[in-house]
């Protein structure tokens, strides 16, 4: 299997697992029901994110438009860049690292560009596919779905605790997708064991144009 068929393969893996459990939870849950996985540590909670990944906001629907064409246009570059460096011979653990973080961008941008379009809303209701009436949002103004919860410490803050003291706190608040994790994954493998290829191919870039 060559590097390009390798990194079309796990685009394909990505997006198919990613829009399959999306598509899931969309059509089964009803927006913030929560379904244990294991214990209270992992649970699938079902959000939709009007703006970037694990839940953070962007404000506007004017904005949100912007988000989702950068998204777009993001996600060209990354690909012509992979197309770029699979040339050039960078080795299958970079090519994979490319192709996840390319695979997590089309995955969001697929519920942000056309869920608002096929499904109904999902409030106090499970969201109807392709509804009679049209689709709660138009087009570019979709929703992320997001539903992978993971509260590894949920305790009440003692009252000596400097900051919000008798408060609750939660470690890990974000809910997100596998989208999400696709690119957080490709980019802590990139900066944990790829950067010396990055400036050594940057280095080179330098050398030909200065030719």
């Amino acid at each position: 299997m060559t590097k390009k068929h390798l990194a079309f393969l796990v685009i394909i893996l990505i997006l198919v697992a990613d829009q399959l459990l999306k598509i899931w939870v969309k059509t089964d849950f009803y927006l913030g029901e929560s379904r244990p996985v294991f214990g209270n540590w992992f649970i699938l909670h079902f959000v939709e994110n009007r703006g970037m990944a694990f839940g953070v906001e962007f404000a506007g629907r004017f904005g949100k438009v912007l988000l989702t064409l950068f998204r777009l246009v993001a996600a060209s570059a990354i690909m012509w860049y992979l197309l770029k460096l699979i040339k050039k011979g960078i080795p299958t653990g970079l090519v994979i690292c490319i192709a996840l973080i390319f695979a997590g961008a089309v995955g969001n941008i697929i519920d942000s560009a056309i869920y608002g379009m096929i499904f109904s809303d999902s409030y106090g209701r499970v969201a109807e596919f392709m509804p009679a009436g049209g689709g709660y949002e138009t087009f570019l103004h979709g929703s992320v779905v997001d539903m992978f919860y993971f509260p590894l410490i949920d305790t009440t803050l003692p009252n000596w605790w400097p900051v919000n003291p008798g408060q609750r706190f939660i470690f890990f608040r974000p809910v997100f997708n596998i989208a999400d994790s696709s690119i957080t994954v490709g980019i802590s493998i990139i900066l944990l064991f790829y950067r010396k290829i990055f400036n050594e191919l940057e280095t080179s870039k330098s050398s030909e144009n200065e030719k």
